[in-house]
């Protein structure tokens, strides 16, 4: 079972459910390595699309196979996995000794390789029992009667010398032993459980031995029971722990699971393959009814033109088996009552009973049976057993002896109640007389049958209140070997199921009835239109834009063939391709116009990233040109001038020192402030008498000169108060700085 992909802490807890139960409920049997032998229905609640619980209920546990297999066939599952998973130290501690000792799985242990295979199944059934929530101590105890009941099967009994009771065989004292050990209860008290019956008679106890058979089936229930108890304990602790935990006002929506095994057929048939197919018989009325009962109550509700569809009504069967007060189980439980009773008194009852009913057949021959015809086909059970597993009675005193066990466990699947439907309630304690018969203890045992019986008509309940899909499993083959089709395997199940005659009458039926609302919702496509009302006319010309022929309109819904579903799909499928073309058409346009405007742009910025370059290269050319024509003109020869006296200070008098100019920043306006912005006014370069091309070339070197230092040295000389050196404040020409040197005087 896969849960959505579930990550949540619940959701995994509810997906380990599955290999646990298959672990304790599933067997190997001659058709199946796993089949169920058990039915479970699994109820998941959900809240606004979130999983907030499960509960789970189990139908007929096959208890019997605990003790006994057929040729070909195995144990539960769960008694393998231990052998192969469990660490030597872990066999000793369960006091569990070679597998191939033991009867109830004697001679089926299997190869190496299928142990390896049981090894992890085992490992995964303790990781299961870990996310459910089981605790460790539980999970010890449930090993440890498991253990029991492998030890009890192997205690036999021989016959006392002088009284004509039983005792156990000397070579099974040991086994006694075990088990005795491992339930946590007396040896001795086991042993009177087993060969003796305590009953009180107007207060005094009245002991009676057992026959060997007697003993031999009082060992066999108490293996079975408490198996099946185990089981039920493993249900009702997974309902316990998966139970919602919600506001009991929230409206909680719920989707249910049924898996339950299928109409069964071997070369021998006993109880449980009778109540299997009463299930069987039980579902297919269901199918029926939801299928075929209810198609022509909706052509009948629809005012439509109709006749009857013919199916095979399978009441009369369902009358034979649980009619009251003669139908087949309640003559069962009435005969079960009786102490002297047996099965062949049953069976003598079925057929004076049921003579002359078409659906029920008398043995032939010596075996000691009947027969039924299902609606699958005729069935011979052999009665034998029958009482004895309908009754499925404890020997007296054993469930007070396994009440008082040391083994926790143990002691509550024995003070637990047993409801009508066979479920085992832990936390409902059954009341118990020590040293009464159990039929003094709590309230009146119900029987298998009306135990089952009970379960089936609540599951039906259920049923009949939900909206059902079925799902047929199919097995290819009976050799269980993969893909290889037996082709009258299949026909034979296809029978069984009640396939073919479903087929025929879907066929010939309206099986797709939708409302208006939902066919114009879905279909309303095909009308091409912007908005489409969900009406009943939308719907007709829907139909008539299709040309579909062979449909009927109702008052509120439409009615079709199977096939006429799969031609509404072509429709809508042929829409949708021409669709896609329109939308393939538009996007490659749509991609195109964009790309073509993104190229255009591109080209339009390439093109004006072009015409600047082309700018900076002319104003660069003709910035180089000039300077070209600076180079050639000639350098003038600057003329000699003749010094001019400078007065001399008195001789004893030191020389004065320069006065320092005031530094100035570049936010005063000072003559420098003239070579940093270029629309200021420039100083003129040169003297007076330098006119003409010379002054005007020098004027162009110079302005170069400037723009160079304000673009290239201001901010490196630049002090940090925005101001410049002193030292870099000469306002006058280099000529004129050249003359005044000249004619200084210098002081030695």
């Amino acid at each position: 079972m896969n849960l959505c992909k579930g990550n949540s802490q619940l959701e995994q807890q509810i997906l380990q459910v599955n290999p646990l139960l298959e672990a304790f409920g599933n067997a190997q049997t001659v058709m199946n390595d796993n089949s169920s032998r058990f039915g479970k229905y699994i109820q998941l609640r959900f809240q606004k699309n979130t999983v907030r619980g499960a509960k789970l209920s189990e139908y007929l546990l096959e208890k019997s196979r605990v003790v006994q297999q057929d040729t070909g066939e195995r144990n539960f599952h769960i008694f393998y996995y231990m052998f192969a998973g469990l660490s030597s130290e872990e066999k000793e501690m369960y006091g569990l000794l070679d597998p191939s000792l033991y009867r109830y799985i004697s001679g089926r242990f299997g190869t190496e390789d299928v142990a390896q295979h049981w090894k992890h199944k085992y490992q995964e059934v303790c990781n299961a029992l870990d996310m459910v929530g089981f605790q460790e101590q539980e999970q010890v105890d449930m090993q440890a009667i498991l253990a029991g009941v492998l030890s009890l099967g192997n205690v036999t009994f021989e016959p006392q010398e002088n009284n004509g009771s039983v005792k156990v065989s000397e070579a099974s004292q040991g086994w006694l032993k075990a088990a005795a050990g491992q339930f946590g209860v007396q040896e001795d008290e086991l042993l009177k459980c087993l060969i003796c019956t305590m009953s009180v008679t107007r207060g005094e106890q009245i002991q009676r031995f057992h026959t060997r058979q007697q003993a031999e089936d009082a060992r066999d229930s108490i293996a079975k029971v408490a198996y099946g108890r185990v089981f039920g304990w493993i249900v009702s602790k997974i309902n316990e722990l998966l139970a919602e935990n919600v506001d009991p006002e929230v409206e909680l929506r719920e989707i249910g699971i049924l898996d339950i095994f299928g109409f069964e057929n071997f070369a021998v048939n006993r109880f449980e393959q009778l109540c299997i197919n009463l299930a069987n018989e039980q579902l297919q009325h269901f199918f029926n009814h939801h299928i075929f009962q209810l198609e022509q109550a909706a052509y009948r509700e629809e005012e439509l033109p109709w006749e009857t569809i013919k199916f095979s009504n399978n009441e009369p069967i369902l009358d034979l088996l649980l009619a009251k007060p003669l139908g087949l189980l309640s003559l069962l439980d009435e005969q079960s009552a009786f102490p002297q009773a047996t099965d062949k008194t049953f069976v003598d009852k079925l057929n004076s009973s049921f003579k002359g009913n078409l659906h029920f057949q008398p043995g032939r021959g010596r075996v000691l049976g009947f027969s039924i015809v299902h609606y699958a086909g005729n069935v011979q059970y052999t009665a034998g057993g029958f009482l004895e597993k309908n009754r499925d009675t404890l020997p007296a005193n054993i469930r007070g002896l396994f009440i008082n066990s040391v083994t926790p466990l143990l002691s509550v699947l024995f003070t637990a109640t047993i409801s009508r439907t066979g479920t085992l309630m832990p936390h409902v304690k059954a009341k118990v007389i020590r040293g009464a018969d159990d039929k003094f203890n709590s309230t009146r045992k119900q029987s298998v049958g009306a135990q089952f019986r009970h379960s089936l008509m609540v599951l039906m309940e259920r049923m009949y209140s939900a909206n059902p899909h079925f799902v047929r499993c199919i097995k290819p083959n009976s050799r269980k070997e993969p893909g290889v089709v037996d082709s009258q395997v299949v026909l034979q199940q296809l029978r069984y199921n009640g396939l073919l005659e479903t087929i025929r009458i879907r066929r010939d039926g309206f099986s797709w009835r939708p409302s208006f609302e939902e066919f114009a919702e879905r279909y309303g496509i095909l009308l091409v239109k912007p908005d489409v009302s969900l009406t009943k006319e939308s719907c007709l010309e829907i139909l008539q834009s299709t040309e579909l022929t062979g449909w009927i309109c109702g008052k509120s819904r439409l009615f079709f063939k199977y096939w006429h579903k799969e031609q509404l799909a072509k429709c809508v499928e042929q829409l949708e391709r021409a669709a896609v073309v329109i939308q393939k058409a538009f996007r490659g346009f749509s991609c195109r116009k964009r790309y073509l405007k993104l190229v255009a742009e591109l080209r339009a910025q390439a093109l004006r990233l072009q015409e600047e370059a082309e700018r900076e290269r002319s104003r660069l050319l003709e910035v180089e040109a000039e300077a070209q024509k600076r180079v050639s003109l000639p350098v003038p020869v600057p003329r000699k001038r003749r010094p001019q006296p400078c007065p001399r200070p008195a001789p004893d008098m030191p020389p004065q020192p320069p006065v320092p100019r005031p530094r100035s920043k570049l936010t005063e306006s000072t003559p420098f402030d003239n070579f940093l912005h270029p629309s200021g006014p420039h100083p003129i370069l040169g003297t007076e008498e330098q006119t003409g091309e010379e002054a005007k070339m020098r004027k162009l070197k110079r302005g170069a000169t400037i723009r160079w230092f304000r673009e290239t040295q201001a901010q490196k000389v630049m002090q940090d108060d925005g101001a410049f050196p002193s030292w870099l404040h000469g306002m006058i020409s280099r000529s004129v700085t050249s003359s005044e040197m000249l004619i200084t005087p210098v002081i030695r």
